[in-house]
């Protein structure tokens, strides 16, 4: 368990140690008995100190509900024993849920990989939205999962995306606004004191005659935080069909513009530090283009 957890309630850690799964379901394991700590049953209630050995085996899933393999495509940019790194094209789902349960990047990797079966959410350790391009890793082994996790926790893997955005910010910054769920919209997520610490930072990258190119750093990893932060801000970005609050009717785009660009970790067997970058797609330059013309 990492330091940074220490103090915790064990099912608090948990969630921020695996955040590919709710905290019911993490209680409901601790009941079970599906999570060990130190080789010892836990409950959700005991304080975490750091340096714990965690062990989760989730209860395997009813036959009727196990996400099937499905050939597809995939933009591998990196694979060996312990990790694949993805592009993912914009319109990909990354895992089942919600009304889809076929044709997502989990069902391409059980195809890709069999093996992944074995693994809670088939190795996938952070998600990117539906319409959001770019990198994403995917852990092969348990052990691989288990690094990759910690490293989000102690935000130590460095993630950098791209995004054009209504309006010219005059200079970067650092956005330190909680996020949690919005109370008027389950769906969505908003700036809020009851909500969880995020922090983007962002700078400049080109400006154009109504929008920007920015790059954005996330120092944090909350469910829609680039989006709801640059809402904030005053510069939503280009194309968003839910936090377009500020946008311009003078700039259309069909998804939003944002693409994960840079993907930074240690890698989970060797410890060798790993960069990767993927380059804006066909949509993002078009986009690009038009608004330097204009």
């Amino acid at each position: 368990m990492p330091q940074a957890l220490a103090g915790l309630r064990l099912d608090q850690a948990l969630a921020r140690l695996f955040p590919q799964y709710s905290r019911t379901r993490l209680q409901v394991w601790l009941r079970e008995g599906a999570i060990a700590l130190d080789a010892r049953p836990a409950t959700a209630r005991q304080t975490v100190i750091g340096g714990e050995q965690v062990r989760l085996v989730p209860p395997p899933l009813p036959d009727a509900a196990a996400p099937q393999a499905e050939k597809m495509p995939l933009a591998i940019v990196y694979e060996d024993a312990d990790i694949l790194v993805i592009d993912k094209p914009a319109g990909l789902v990354v895992h089942p849920g919600a009304g889809v349960h076929r044709g997502t990047l989990l069902n391409a990797l059980l195809a890709h990989a069999p093996q992944l079966g074995g693994l809670p959410r088939a190795g996938i350790v952070h998600r990117l939205d539906r319409d959001t391009s770019g990198l994403l890793v995917v852990a092969k082994t348990l052990e691989a999962q288990t690094s990759l996790v910690r490293q989000l926790a102690e935000r130590s893997m460095q993630r950098v995306y791209l995004a054009v955005v209504h309006g010219v910010p005059s200079a970067g910054g650092t956005i330190d606004q909680p996020i949690g769920r919005d109370l008027r919209s389950r769906t969505r997520m908003a700036i809020t004191r009851r909500g969880r610490e995020a922090r983007t930072r962002y700078q400049v990258v080109e400006r154009f005659d109504a929008a920007a190119l920015i790059e954005c750093r996330l120092e944090t990893g909350r469910t829609h935080q680039i989006r709801v932060h640059l809402q904030h801000l005053g510069y939503p970005i280009v194309g968003d069909p839910v936090y377009r609050r500020g946008a311009s009717a003078r700039i259309s785009f069909g998804r939003q513009a944002l693409h994960a660009r840079e993907l930074s970790l240690a890698h989970p067997r060797s410890g060798e530090p790993m960069t990767w970058r993927a380059p804006l797609p066909a949509d993002m330059k078009r986009l690009i283009a038009t608004l330097r013309r204009a």
